[in-house]
C-alpha cells in the first residue's frame, strides 16, 4: 500500500491524505463551503488546477478572493472570448492569448481585421458561455494527435505551436465545454467563475511571433477583475488618465512636440523648456555644496564602451556614429573610419573623471553629479511621449566611497531622494531593495557585505519614516554588478511610477582600474554608487504633467501671473506691474 500524503497548510497544521486525493477533495474534506468557493490550489507555492493529484507539501486553497486568482479569472477570460470569436466567426484561427497587467488578449487569424464595433458582440456572447458554466477539463496529448485534430480543424497556427513545444514535454488541451485550445493551465473549475466583471478594450494588430516578416493577426485586448467594483475603478483611472495625457497636455500648453525625422526626441518649445529649466535648476540647488557637476563627452570611442562592457551586453540599445565621409566613401582609406558612440549612460564618464588624478581615502567620499543627455535607441513601437524616448537627460549622479563608507551614503541619498518627492507632492512611496541575481560579477563575500549594508539601511529607512515609507524586497532584481534600491512613488490617481535608483557597483571600478590610496598607502578599490532622482527628466516631467493634469504649482508653472488691465488708461500701470513681477522671478 502506498504511502500518505502529508500536506502542510497555512496554519502550520499537518493532514495526511490517500494517494491519488485531488485538489478539490482536500478542500471539500476542510468544508463544503470552501470547496464551493475554491478555485484552485498552490502546492510549494505553484498553482495548480483543483482536479491535480496533490503530493507531499505546503497547501493553500485558493478562493475567488484571493489575489493570485486575478490571474486564472484573466486567463479563463481569455480562453471564453476565443470560444467567442470562433462561435460568431468560424473559420478564424487561434494562436496566443496570454495574461497581461491589468487584463489579457488574444490574437486571431480573420479574413477581416476586429473593428471596436464588434467589441460589444463578442462581450455578449462571452457573458452567456460563462453563464452556462461549463466545466474546464485537461487532457494530455501525443505530439501525433495534436498536430492531427489541429491540422483537421485548419488550426496552422496552433500546429506551429505544437511543433515548438521541447521533446518530452507534456502537450495540455484544456476543454470548457466541447471547445478546447493548447494551454499550459492552469484554469478554474468552471466558466462560472470566470464572473461578468470583465471588458472588451480595443483591436490592434500584431504581427505573427512579433516577427514584421510573419503574417498580421487581429488582436484584441481586454480586462478582467474580482468585482465590479474592482472593474468600475479600473475603467476610471483609465479615463482620468485620458484625459490627464501629457501628450494631448502638451500640444494644448504648447510645450512639447514630436516628429518624424525626429523620432523620440523632444522638440522644446519655450513653455516647455522653461519648466525643463526650472526642474533643472531646483535639482541644482539641491545638490549645491554636495556633489561637484561635472560635464562628460556626448561622443566616445567604442573601445571605451568595450572597456566598460556596454559594447558587449547594451550593443542594440547604443547609437553608433562616425563621419559622415566614412560613411559615404567605405573605401576611402584616408577617412576616420573610428567608430564612436553615443553615451547610453554617464558612468563610464564619471569614471573617467574619478580616475583624473590620485584620491586619497581623506578625500572619500568623491560625489560628480551630471545633466547627462544620454540617447538610447527604442523599438519605434515602443516609444510614447515623453516617458519613452530615444534621447533624454539624467539627473545623474555617481559616488565614489569607501566600503565603510557606504551605508552613510546610501542613507545620505535616500534622504536626498525622498525628499525631493515630497517637494513635487508625492508622498505614497515605497522603496525596495532588489538582491543578486543569478548571472553576477564580484564573489559571494563581497555581495554578502553589500547586501547586508543596504538591508540595515533599509531597516533605516522604515524606522526614520516612522511606517510612511513602505518597504519590500525584490529577491533576484539587482543589477549584475551590485544590489540596488528602486523608488516608486503613487501619483493623483493611483498609479505607480518606478523613479529613483541607487545601485552599488563593483564592476566598473574595477574594469577602470580605479583605485584610492588608503590608510595603509595601498592601492584600493573604491565603491562606486549610481544614484537618480528622476531618473528621466523628460519623463519626471511627463508624469508631473500627469500628477497635476497640467495645473503645475505656481512657482513651477510655465505662465504664473497674467496682468490685465480693465482700460487702457491702465496700461502704464500694469506694464509696471509686469516689470515688477519678472524682477522679482
Amino acid at each position: 500500500m502506498s504511502e500518505a500524503v502529508s500536506l502542510t497548510f497555512p496554519d502550520g497544521s499537518v493532514r495526511s491524505y490517500a494517494p491519488g486525493t485531488t485538489g478539490r477533495e482536500v478542500a471539500e474534506s476542510i468544508s463544503k463551503s470552501l470547496a464551493k468557493k475554491a478555485v484552485a490550489i498552490t502546492l510549494d507555492g505553484t498553482l495548480r488546477d483543483l482536479s491535480d493529484t496533490i503530493t507531499d507539501g505546503k497547501i493553500e486553497i485558493v478562493t475567488r478572493e484571493d489575489k493570485r486568482a486575478l490571474e486564472l479569472i484573466r486567463h479563463d477570460a481569455a480562453h471564453v472570448m476565443a470560444e467567442a470569436v470562433q462561435e460568431l466567426w468560424p473559420g478564424t484561427q487561434v494562436t496566443i492569448g496570454p495574461v497581461i497587467e491589468n487584463g489579457f488578449y488574444y490574437d486571431f487569424a480573420k479574413n477581416e481585421p476586429f473593428t471596436p464595433e464588434d467589441l460589444p458582440k463578442i462581450e455578449k456572447r462571452m457573458k452567456e458561455i460563462i453563464q452556462r458554466n461549463k466545466p474546464f477539463t485537461r487532457e494530455v496529448w501525443s505530439r501525433e494527435k495534436a498536430k492531427e485534430v489541429f491540422a483537421a480543424k485548419g488550426e496552422n497556427y496552433k500546429v506551429e505551436l505544437v511543433d515548438a513545444i521541447p521533446e518530452g514535454q507534456d502537450l495540455k488541451i484544456y476543454y470548457q465545454g466541447d471547445w478546447f485550445d493548447l494551454c499550459r493551465g492552469p484554469h478554474m473549475a468552471s466558466t462560472g467563475q470566470i464572473g461578468t466583471a470583465f471588458k472588451l478594450m480595443k483591436v490592434a494588430g500584431a504581427y505573427w511571433r512579433g516577427d514584421s516578416n510573419n503574417a498580421m493577426l487581429s488582436r484584441i485586448y481586454g480586462t478582467a477583475w474580482a468585482t465590479q467594483e474592482e472593474l468600475d475603478n479600473y475603467l476610471h483611472v483609465l479615463a482620468e488618465a485620458e484625459k490627464r495625457d501629457h501628450r494631448r497636455l502638451g500640444r494644448e500648453m504648447d510645450l512639447f512636440h514630436f516628429q518624424e525625422e525626429g523620432p523620440g526626441v523632444v522638440f522644446w518649445h519655450g513653455k516647455g523648456w522653461r519648466m525643463f529649466q526650472t526642474l533643472t535648476a531646483y535639482m541644482r540647488r539641491r545638490l549645491a555644496n554636495t556633489y561637484q557637476e561635472v560635464n562628460a563627452p556626448q561622443v566616445l570611442d567604442k573601445s571605451l564602451w568595450e572597456t566598460s562592457g556596454h559594447w558587449g551586453w547594451y550593443q542594440e540599445n547604443m547609437f553608433a556614429v562616425k563621419s559622415a565621409h566614412a560613411f559615404t566613401h567605405p573605401d576611402d582609406e584616408e577617412a576616420d573610419q573610428r567608430v564612436f558612440a553615443l553615451k547610453p549612460m554617464n558612468c563610464p564618464g564619471h569614471v573617467q573623471i574619478f580616475k583624473h588624478g590620485l584620491k586619497s581615502y581623506r578625500e572619500m567620499p568623491v560625489r560628480l553629479a551630471e545633466f547627462g543627455n544620454v540617447h538610447r535607441y527604442e523599438a519605434s513601437g515602443a516609444l510614447h511621449g515623453l516617458m519613452r524616448v530615444r534621447g533624454f537627460t539624467q539627473d545623474d549622479a555617481h559616488v565614489f566611497c569607501t566600503e565603510e563608507q557606504m551605508a552613510a551614503e546610501c542613507l545620505r541619498i535616500n534622504d536626498l531622494i525622498l525628499s525631493v518627492y515630497e517637494d513635487f507632492g508625492f508622498s505614497e512611496i515605497v522603496v525596495k531593495l532588489s538582491t543578486r541575481p543569478e548571472k553576477r560579477v564580484g564573489s559571494d563575500d563581497l555581495w554578502d557585505r553589500a547586501e547586508s549594508v543596504m538591508m540595515e539601511v533599509l531597516k533605516t529607512i522604515e524606522e526614520q519614516s516612522e511606517g510612511r515609507i513602505k518597504t519590500g524586497i525584490l529577491p533576484g532584481e539587482g543589477a549584475f554588478y551590485g544590489p540596488k534600491f528602486e523608488y516608486t512613488l503613487k501619483d493623483a490617481i493611483g498609479r505607480e511610477w518606478q523613479c529613483g535608483t541607487t545601485q552599488v557597483d563593483f564592476n566598473l571600478p574595477e574594469r577602470f582600474g580605479a583605485f584610492y590610496i588608503d590608510q595603509n598607502s595601498e592601492k584600493t578599490q573604491p565603491v562606486m554608487i549610481h544614484r537618480a532622482i528622476c531618473g528621466s527628466m523628460e519623463r519626471f516631467l511627463g508624469i508631473l504633467i500627469e500628477n497635476f493634469a497640467g495645473h503645475m504649482p505656481l512657482w513651477f508653472a510655465p505662465l504664473q501671473v497674467v496682468v490685465a488691465t480693465i482700460t487702457s488708461d491702465a496700461d502704464d500701470y500694469g506694464r509696471e506691474v509686469a516689470e515688477a513681477l519678472r524682477e522679482a522671478g
